[in-house]
């Protein structure tokens, strides 16, 4: 059982010291107790009933293929049917329900998962692979997305707003925002409980009921977010967990009809296809929420010690293994080679290894998949340019029972390259010269994706031209806490344009939560 007795530490990925003794001592207390409940049976979760699968995953630790996590029930087509025809028999009541009681429950559990903060943080570093500031930044940022969204919907009075009636006081007009029906959620691994609660959370404050897939690398993130939302007490079947992979349970929820809007974070690949085939006799609204290849962009005229230092952050943090990693960057050319020093010197003083271990700030990827991925785009940048720092499979030390490998910086390859093409997912970040601003923005803007991006300069001139013109969703200036990551709830939207999103509206933002609403105009005249 997790205590309730933790005392909340605010930790954010803004977060750049690490000295916090009281923090380490409580995140120590917190490892050993997720150490000891390692290898549990953790099961689905049907209309408030636990229910075993067709059969079982065993979810191994990337750190050390040795550590099993836990044993998760792997839901059939028909369990994912069943969880759908609960979440519909729910809905109705739970719609039903005064706003202001389902944004109490909301609120209570955002408040069991900060002080279960420690526990939960250990569960997903040791399931994930994240450094505990990281893993401990997203427990905080999972409550926190629950805070804000239900004081975004207390603002604008549960979206029950009064409209105007061309001066006939016996008509009565007004604007509300009605759930939608049942939303499957379809979380990744690398935000395995803060890209769960954002749109779990939103569905349910609104009125919506959800049927829940995570991630398969991920789940126990999945279960310690049900077992808060159950302990603050969500209704049975309002919430309903479906462990599984996406050809079986993705592809029924998909498809079923019972499911009235979907959500899905994860590739451009899968979910520009699922954005493409979610309707069929009507739309139906899809919220996807895809990668990206975002750019750094640092001028003749930056602080290249503050932009050496935002850059590595962020590409590197959670070894790039996020959608807003910063994984290429343009720099103008007379700072080229000095930019390219600092990077390598910075890169080459961190330490890689056990992200258990405090001392200890990048993990492992998540899988022998994404070792693949890295291996190839290592030789690729070898072939057709140089590799300045990384480039191999960490292997010493206990370390090759995990997936390890070395933050990577290339460059000398074409602008074109498939390295500053394609989203790798890993720690590997490409740099190219360029003769302006202007050149710098052109091939930022070429992408089909569009999340985030940073600039470095001390010209506001400069920064203006960024901010203007560059086609990205999530924008940062001179940030030496992370060039192109760090986005939190109620501080930055966090949203992508192009084929990194499908909606035009950012999470994180004061906009999010009445996408899981639909509009109603009420016209009554006495």
């Amino acid at each position: 059982m997790t205590t309730d007795a933790t005392p909340r530490l605010k930790i954010t990925y803004a977060t750049l010291r690490n000295d916090n003794e009281e923090l380490h001592a409580l995140y120590e207390a917190g490892l050993v107790q997720a150490r000891g409940e390692l290898g549990r049976h953790h099961l689905n979760l049907i209309a408030g009933k636990p229910r075993e699968g067709e059969s079982e995953s065993i979810v191994r630790s990337p750190i050390d293929r040795d550590m099993i996590v836990g044993h998760f029930a792997k839901g059939s087509v028909q369990d994912v049917r069943d969880a759908i025809a609960a979440a519909r028999a729910a809905q109705p009541a739970w719609a039903a329900t005064p706003w202001r009681e389902r944004l109490a429950i909301m609120r209570r559990a955002a408040e069991l998962i900060s002080q279960r903060q420690m526990v939960y943080g250990a569960h997903m570093a040791i399931e994930v692979g994240k450094s505990r500031l990281e893993a401990l930044g997203e427990v905080e940022e999972a409550a926190d997305l629950l805070r804000y969204y239900a004081d975004v919907m207390e603002r604008n009075d549960g979206y029950d707003h009064p409209m105007d009636n061309l001066g006939d006081a016996a008509v009565h007009t007004r604007s509300i925002l009605r759930p939608l029906g049942v939303f499957g959620v379809i979380s990744p691994f690398n935000f395995p409980m803060a890209l769960s609660a954002g749109p779990s959370a939103a569905a349910l404050m609104a009125g919506n009921t959800v049927v829940f897939k995570p991630s398969t690398t991920a789940p126990m993130s999945a279960v310690n977010l049900v077992q808060a939302y159950r302990d603050a007490g969500l209704p049975d079947g309002t919430l309903n967990l479906v462990m599984g992979p996406g050809e079986t349970v993705g592809q029924e929820l998909q498809q079923n009809p019972g499911i009235n809007v979907i959500v899905f974070t994860g590739s451009y690949e899968v979910g520009f296809e699922l954005f493409k085939k979610f309707s069929v006799r009507f739309p139906r609204p899809a919220i996807v929420e895809m990668g990206g290849k975002n750019p750094a962009i640092v001028t003749a005229r930056a602080d290249l010690e503050e932009a050496a230092e935002g850059i590595v952050r962020s590409a590197f943090g959670f070894s790039g293994q996020k959608c807003s990693a910063n994984s290429r960057v343009y720099v103008e050319r007379p700072v080229h080679d000095h930019l390219i020093k600092l990077l390598v010197e910075k890169t080459e003083a961190l330490s890689v290894g056990d992200p258990l271990v405090r001392s200890n700030w990048m993990g492992p990827v998540i899988d022998q998949r994404a070792v693949d991925r890295y291996q190839q785009a290592s030789t690729e940048a070898r072939r057709d340019g140089t590799v300045y720092v990384g480039g191999e499979r960490l292997t010493d030390g206990g370390l090759e029972r995990g997936f390890f490998v070395e933050p990577t910086i290339v460059g000398n390859l074409p602008a074109e390259h498939r390295l500053f093409v394609d989203e790798l997912f890993a720690p590997f970040t490409a740099v190219a010269p360029v003769d302006s601003l202007d050149e710098a923005i052109r091939l930022s803007n070429e992408s089909v994706y569009g999340l985030t991006a940073g600039i470095f300069s001390e010209d506001a001139g400069e920064v203006q031209r960024f901010l203007d013109t560059i086609e990205t969703g999530t924008l940062y200036v001179n940030r030496r806490a992370g060039a192109t990551t760090g986005a939190w709830p109620g501080v930055q939207a966090f949203g992508g344009w192009k084929g990194s999103g499908s909606t035009g509206k950012a999470g994180l933002s004061m906009y999010y939560v009445a996408q899981f609403l639909r509009e109603q105009s009420h016209t009554v005249v006495d």
